[in-house]
This record gives structure tokens, C-alpha cells and sequence, in this order.
């Protein structure tokens, strides 16, 4: 198919060869032999009157206009591929849709399993592939592998795409229920004395809660044990002295299925704030727009519930 005289085939080869940055991998890729890669290359070439890829050593490099090309050529690509995707038919119980969700195991223990429950009677035909955010996220984003993003606000604001907010908490501390026999209110002198268990969400996640309290005490906690899951913590604290610092939601739930006792935080902190992002490209779509408004509708379950 043409399109103001460009073979719209050639987008998809386009994609490939300004993420892959190599003929070969994009042939691959393709499922394409490479002497028509190389063809489709120079037919490129021939349309946009610039080399979109040059040899510097050993590698292939994007020129400036290859560059400006790769973002609007893979939301175009993106939105054909939503557009193929819808049906006329949106009622609920009739969509058949496989979502990809990115979120922690707090939001899925919080909130994310209501509405997945809810979702098993009104939209049978929706299937959720329900995974940990992963360490390269921006990246998988982008690429378009991930239909649903539920992190922090601070994480979501470097993503210029559609978002929404979901839900807050609050920080508590959470302890062996027989380390803290005797404690009432944990000070902050009692706090940094203590070992931690900290949560590592991604590659600079502890990082960044650590260097919170440094400008502000001048002094850091002292970590014991990292861990990327919020759902072991208990786990990692029970028959120790150590102290973890997480969300209230799930500490309170916590609280009544272990051995542990949970304290205020001994200082003040911004209350969590997730929110969801979804790409450009599935803002009108009529599933995905039907999936978020469940989300938040859990959300707001969620929020009663605790209230």
C-alpha cells in the first residue's frame, strides 16, 4: 500500500533498522532474507535523500534525520497495530484482548487483584499478563511491550505519555513483633541504630531512598538486605532486629498474617502517590480505555476499604 507515493511496507523495515542499527539483525528480526533488507535500505535512502545509516568503525550509526524518524515511525506502527486490534463490538463480555501490565507486588496485592477478580465476571474474554516492573522499563515502554504501567508519580514523570493517578499511602516501619516486646514508639535515634531491609524497586531504587534522608538527617540507614519484592519482607525481618520501611496498605495486611509489629514513621515523608501510564497510541482505544476506568474503579474500592 502507497501513501503519498511511500510504500507503507517500508515503515516496518524502517522500525527495525533504526532500533537494530544493523542489516542483518533487522533482516533477522524480519524474518526477511538480508539482500531485501539491504534493497528496502536503499529504497529508504532514495526517499528520504539521506543515508539514515552510516558505517563509523565498526558499528552503524543513525544520521540526525534518522534519529528524528524513529519515535514517529514507531507510534505510527503502534497505532495501526491498535487500530487492526479493535472490534466493532465493545460491550464488556464481548472484548477479547491480551493486556500486558507492568506493577509491583505491592499494587497487585492492594489493588490490582480486585480488580482482576472483578474483571473474571464482566470481561471473561480480557486476558491480564500480569509481570514485575522491569529493570529496563522506559526502554520496554517505549518499545511498546508493555500496554500498562503502575509505578510511583516521581518514576512515571519521565514519561511524556497519558497517566492518571490511582492511589496514595503512607510510610510505617514494620519489626519482629518480639524484637519490638517493650518498644512503643520507635524514635529515629532507635530507627538509625538499627539494621535495614530495603526495598529495591529497578537500579537506583534504594539509591534514591537513601539519599532522602541524608540531606536531611546527615546520615543514612544502615542496610542489611536488599530485596526487590515487597511481599518477603516480613519474611526477611521476622527473628531478627532489623526495621523495613514500606507502604501502610500492605503492612496492615501483613501485620495480621505475621509475627511482626508496625510503628508511624519516625519522620516525615511524601506520601507515595502511584499512578498509571498507558502509550499515546491506546488513549481512544475502546478495551484499554474500558481496562483503565476498572483499575481505577478498584482503586477507589481499594480506598474505602481502608478508609
Amino acid at each position: 500500500m502507497r501513501l503519498d507515493k511511500f510504500d507503507l511496507n517500508l515503515l516496518v523495515v524502517l522500525d527495525a533498522l533504526l532500533e537494530e542499527r544493523n542489516v542483518t539483525r533487522a533482516a533477522e528480526r524480519l524474518h526477511i532474507g538480508q539482500s531485501a533488507a539491504s534493497a528496502a535500505l536503499g529504497r529508504l535512502r532514495d526517499y528520504f535523500g539521506d543515508s539514515l545509516m552510516v558505517q563509523v568503525g565498526r558499528r552503524m550509526e543513525l544520521t540526525p534525520l534518522a534519529r528524528s524518524l524513529a519515535q514517529p515511525v514507531r507510534d505510527a506502527l503502534l497505532s495501526a497495530r491498535t487500530a487492526i486490534a479493535i472490534r466493532p463490538e465493545y460491550e464488556p463480555a464481548a472484548f477479547k484482548r491480551v493486556f500486558s501490565i507492568a506493577a509491583s507486588d505491592y499494587m497487585l496485592d492492594v489493588m490490582l487483584a480486585t480488580a482482576v477478580r472483578s474483571l473474571a465476571s464482566t470481561a471473561p474474554g480480557i486476558r491480564l499478563n500480569i509481570r514485575r516492573t522491569p529493570y529496563d522499563v522506559m526502554e520496554a515502554f517505549e518499545r511498546g511491550t508493555i500496554d500498562l504501567l503502575i509505578m510511583p508519580e516521581q518514576y512515571a514523570s519521565r514519561l511524556q505519555h497519558p497517566q492518571a493517578e490511582i492511589l496514595r499511602d503512607e510510610h510505617v516501619c514494620m519489626m519482629c513483633a518480639e524484637a519490638a516486646r517493650g518498644i512503643e514508639t520507635l524514635t529515629l535515634e532507635e530507627y538509625f541504630e538499627r539494621g535495614h531491609v530495603a526495598i529495591r524497586l529497578g537500579d537506583d531504587g534504594t539509591l534514591a531512598f537513601e539519599e532522602w534522608f541524608l540531606p536531611r538527617y546527615g546520615r543514612q540507614r544502615r542496610v542489611e538486605c536488599t530485596v526487590d519484592q515487597f511481599s518477603v519482607a516480613p519474611l526477611l525481618v521476622t527473628g531478627t532486629e532489623r526495621i523495613v520501611t514500606m507502604h501502610r496498605r500492605m503492612a496492615e495486611e501483613m501485620n495480621r498474617r505475621f509475627a511482626v509489629k508496625l510503628f508511624p514513621a519516625p519522620f516525615a515523608m511524601e506520601q507515595l502517590c502511584e499512578v498509571m501510564v498507558w502509550p499515546r497510541y491506546l488513549d481512544e482505544d475502546p478495551a484499554h480505555r474500558w481496562l483503565r476506568s476498572a483499575i481505577l474503579s478498584a482503586g477507589e474500592l481499594t480506598a474505602s476499604f481502608q478508609d
